[in-house]
């Protein structure tokens, strides 16, 4: 696998294979991660640390993303802070969490893929108001539920299945109970 050289003081920041991988074994120390192995573990699905893995993304809009057989991929490429390596690493075992526990998931059914993104949107803390502060998204009130339709509808638009109003349709449809489904924790974080 080639490797993007390293500018740490470039104006990407873009960092190297080896440097992302680094940062995706910091990841693995979080509590947060440690738990969601562990209940994978519980759920028959055993995550060992190769299932982690940086690479370089040539036409991903995205900045990591979950193969259902193959792992978590996180893009070199795009990520510069290890917040965002780690952040990425929890959102997207939250979609392998749920293709362990789902009998019949289907990433290419745009409801249920409606339902992962709105839980790993919900339970990661990706629409944190700080993180949303970063993105130019300023609401004191509601910004989480707005952060995650948003975030929700811009991954359903990739799916070729979800033309038109099917994505909104879909999410709308499945928002209730994914929304408020929390496992494998207690409660949202």
């Amino acid at each position: 696998m080639a490797q993007e050289p390293s500018s740490p003081g470039g104006s990407l920041g873009v960092k190297a294979v080896d440097e992302v991988q680094a940062m995706i074994q910091k990841s693995l120390e979080l509590p947060k991660v440690k738990l969601l192995r562990r209940r994978m573990a519980e759920a028959g699905c055993a995550v060992k640390d190769n299932f982690f893995r940086a690479v370089v993304c040539q036409g991903r809009k995205g900045m990591a993303y979950f193969a259902p057989g193959h792992g978590i991929f996180v893009c070199s490429n795009h990520v510069r802070f290890q917040d965002e390596v780690n952040q990425l690493i929890i959102h997207e075992l939250i979609h392998a969490y749920d293709d362990c526990r789902a009998v019949n998931l289907q990433w290419n059914n745009c409801a249920h893929q409606a339902c992962s993104e709105i839980r790993a949107g919900h339970l990661s803390g990706d629409c944190h108001f700080m993180r949303e502060l970063l993105r130019g998204h300023f609401k004191l009130r509601g910004h989480e539920p707005e952060c995650i339709r948003r975030r929700v509808l811009l991954s359903l638009f990739s799916n070729p299945n979800c033309v038109g109003s099917a994505a909104k349709d879909s999410m709308e449809d499945v928002w209730d109970i994914c929304y408020n489904d929390t496992q494998p924790f207690d409660k949202a974080p």
